[in-house]
């Protein structure tokens, strides 16, 4: 963005969604309950939008008559996407990278994102995701013999002594553990979730060559693995598994997910390498009512905008990296002559906003010429048409 805005001597705005960050309707009680959280939806995120933009066209000299894109990543990709379509006045067009707004209700399998996350591994060391299969009957034998906790508490270097009503957790903290290694597997070395070195999953699939050793050796090579996302730098002194992603709005994502932008998965351990695990739409439901009061509006996002019948819209790119796993439920084939999906091979989750560097690959340039493209034609078709008043 930092790139192109210069090229195209534009002025990059990034606003900040309601109940992120500093944006607390309520102050200290806007996350409290379903009460003061009733004002957290898309929908409203996007209005925010809009009166922005509105707004700074009339307070910023020489802005009222300019072309504005949204552009974003994930969610920010989403939304994105949505700008466009829910405010075709506002936005000329939409950049949405590695935005998933295919992965709702039955619109895409919900064990595919599982399935793309396996195939990173298998592409990225001979018998690693049979390692990580095998892994978890390991940790569950050893959590059945007396001396296994104290002992997987230890090999795995755990910051507390685990206990047998903590296996599933830690299980599940090392199944977030990849699928957060795939979404940032990017050529070079970053610090977005965590610091780690270039081609991350080759790195942590040294350490996985061989399912076929002891349990205990199997967790021992796991730890090492494992360390590789969550101490790179060499500064920690023990793994913390009540860890969640730091200040990226985990709660305030958690109510979206338990209201409106609600994302099936599934595994079932054959086509993928995780414990098999169905998709219950009644616990999910009954778990977001114990936490928040609410229940889930399983077709709300398909009535809101439209699911896959969205032809009718405009001057959107998709972007998708091939490595990501989100791209399962985003847009990977063009739709129309200016609906138009970018897949990006060896591409991770959206490389494609990230900062240019000397590691890019060729595809990865392609891809952003081609973004750029786009947005000059938009832009040129403002102007023609227009005068453009807003």
């Amino acid at each position: 963005m930092w790139d192109v805005a210069e090229e195209m001597k534009a002025m990059l705005v990034f606003a900040e969604h309601r109940y992120y960050g500093e944006s607390l309707p309520f102050g200290e009680d806007s996350l409290k309950d379903s009460k003061h959280l009733n004002f957290l939806t898309s929908e409203q995120a996007l209005a925010d939008y809009a009166e922005l933009i509105i707004h700074l066209k009339r307070t910023i000299p020489g802005a009222e008559n300019q072309p504005v894109i949204a552009i974003g990543g994930s969610y920010g990709g989403v939304l994105a996407a949505w700008f466009r379509m829910k405010y075709p006045h506002i936005v000329v067009g939409a950049l949405a990278s590695s935005a998933p707004i295919w992965h709702i209700e039955d619109l895409t399998p919900c064990g595919l994102f599982m399935k793309i996350v396996t195939k990173d591994f298998k592409i990225s060391g001979p018998k690693c995701s049979e390692s990580v299969q095998r892994s978890w009957g390991a940790i569950n034998r050893l959590s059945n013999i007396g001396s296994g906790l104290p002992w997987l508490t230890k090999a795995l270097h755990l910051c507390t002594p685990l206990t047998y009503n903590d296996i599933q957790h830690l299980k599940n903290w090392i199944s977030e553990t990849w699928v957060n290694l795939a979404m940032v597997n990017y050529p070079y070395a970053s610090n977005f979730l965590k610091p780690l070195p270039a081609w991350p999953l080759k790195v942590v699939c040294r350490y996985l060559k061989n399912p076929n050793v002891s349990d205990r050796a199997l967790l021992h090579n796991l730890y090492q693995a494992l360390n590789v996302y969550h101490n790179y730098s060499g500064g920690e002194t023990c793994m913390d598994i009540s860890e969640t992603i730091a200040n990226l709005g985990t709660w305030s994502w958690a109510y979206q997910s338990c209201t409106e932008i609600i994302l099936p998965f599934c595994t079932d351990g054959v086509e993928d390498m995780f414990e098999p695990h169905t998709w219950d739409w009644k616990k999910y439901s009954d778990e977001c009512y114990s936490q928040w009061g609410v229940r889930p509006r399983p077709s709300w996002i398909t009535t809101m905008y439209g699911g896959r019948n969205i032809s009718s819209h405009t001057n959107i790119v998709f972007s998708n990296g091939e490595l990501d796993p989100w791209s399962g439920g985003g847009v990977t084939k063009d739709i129309t002559d200016t609906l138009v999906a970018i897949t990006i091979p060896q591409g991770a989750h959206h490389l494609d906003l990230r900062a240019n560097t000397i590691f890019d690959p060729a595809p990865l340039m392609l891809a952003r010429s081609l973004e750029i493209r786009h947005m000059k034609q938009w832009i040129a078709d403002f102007y023609g048409n227009s005068g453009g008043q807003l």
